[in-house]
């Protein structure tokens, strides 16, 4: 197929453009529109790797360079799962700009700069995946939620290696204990070992793009070739210690699912610092925003003012104390990342330091005069 006449079809119709098993739909087209004008190609990027990406266009994948769109601002990088206009006739060919994205998966990274990484983009569904070959660790969970959340995809928890939870009644209080850190999210127990799961999940996977996400060891590159149908990802076994595993997928990958739907699969992330996400993690702790409307103060910071219905919550059994204090911990992390880069922010939370610690020797001091 020429170049000219995949211009011509995707001006007539989306529908039958050959990038629609890819996501290309109307939305795409109409944002693309200025571009096919200039006699660029659309094309998916589908790989990510040293200033270069494999962009699947109309007439094939496409080797590009990346340098026209690397700008000082990290969070504008060329992506997997973006949708990039191409350059179809250059010698290299060039990305020339991305289309804006709909929804991108951002956390922040380990430089002393605040800076955020884009992991996925153009996500519809944020696949978290936990192995249940390991103790489970809630507050994990709770914090890629509130990056999936954050992203503006939709989450869903699976629990991997489920068969290594034979009995039912053991495997379901675990599916509970997640749920009740995931409210509004579905739990899945997935073993590709048995295939328990495995058809539920590939439905959820069948409509728009999904990306795994996890630690290294969760099993992420075996859900992903059970899906896919076939090897694609090598796997590497877990440590029997700590259930972690070495970094089997060293790229961001977007591959098609024979059943419909792109899958993205991902490095496994040590780290999952926040990333301007307090919508998010409002989300994931949507119970404790819930009761917080009933506080007697508006800014109740939920320790020991009076009237506060949070830690009344906690008092009666009705909220865990884990929950209170994984929200605490999640607000205070992200409140310094937007410190980072707001000086007015910075500003108030210095004054409010300063108050508190005033407050803290005032105390001190008065408790000390009545032991006199």
């Amino acid at each position: 197929m020429s170049f000219s006449s995949v211009q011509g079809s995707t001006a007539s119709s989306s529908v039958s453009h050959p990038l629609v098993p890819y996501g290309w739909d109307a939305g795409w087209e109409a944002e693309f529109a200025p571009y096919a004008e200039r006699g660029l190609l659309p094309g998916r990027v589908v790989r990510v790797d040293r200033g270069q990406c494999d962009v699947v266009t109309p007439v094939g994948t496409v080797r590009a360079d990346t340098e026209f769109v690397v700008p000082r601002d990290p969070m504008k990088v060329v992506c997997t799962g973006d949708w990039a206009a191409v350059d179809p006739d250059g010698d290299p060919r060039y990305v020339r700009t991305l289309l804006p994205r709909r929804t991108a998966f951002v956390r922040s990274t380990s430089s002393k700069r605040s800076e955020g990484q884009i992991l996925a983009a153009n996500v519809d569904h944020a696949i978290i995946t936990v192995s249940l070959a390991v103790e489970l660790d809630l507050g994990r969970v709770e914090r890629f939620l509130a990056l999936a959340w954050e992203s503006g995809a939709q989450p869903l928890v699976v629990l991997s290696k489920a068969d290594l939870v034979p009995d039912p009644v053991g495997l379901s209080y675990l599916v509970q204990d997640v749920e009740t850190s995931a409210p509004g999210v579905r739990v899945l127990p997935v073993s590709a070992s048995t295939g328990e799961g495995v058809e539920v999940l590939a439905a959820v996977v069948a409509g728009g793009t999904s990306v795994l996400l996890g630690a290294s060891g969760a099993g992420k590159s075996t859900l992903a070739n059970t899906l896919l149908g076939e090897e694609v990802m090598s796997v590497q076994a877990a440590r029997d210690v700590d259930g972690k595993g070495r970094h089997t997928t060293t790229t961001r990958n977007l591959l098609l699912l024979p059943g419909g739907g792109v899958l993205i699969d991902t490095p496994g992330l040590r780290g999952v610092g926040l990333w301007d996400a307090e919508t998010g993690v409002g989300q994931v702790f949507s119970e404790i925003e819930s009761l917080a409307e009933d506080c007697r103060f508006h800014d109740c910071a939920h320790e020991a003012e009076p009237g506060c219905a949070v830690t009344a919550a906690v008092e009666d059994g009705t909220l865990s104390v884990r929950r209170l204090e994984s929200y605490r911990k999640l607000l205070r992390e992200n409140q310094r990342i937007v410190a980072k880069t707001d000086a007015r922010l910075r500003a108030e939370m210095l004054k409010d330091w300063k108050r508190k610690g005033a407050e803290g020797r005032a105390a001190m001091a008065l408790k000390r005069g009545h032991a006199r």
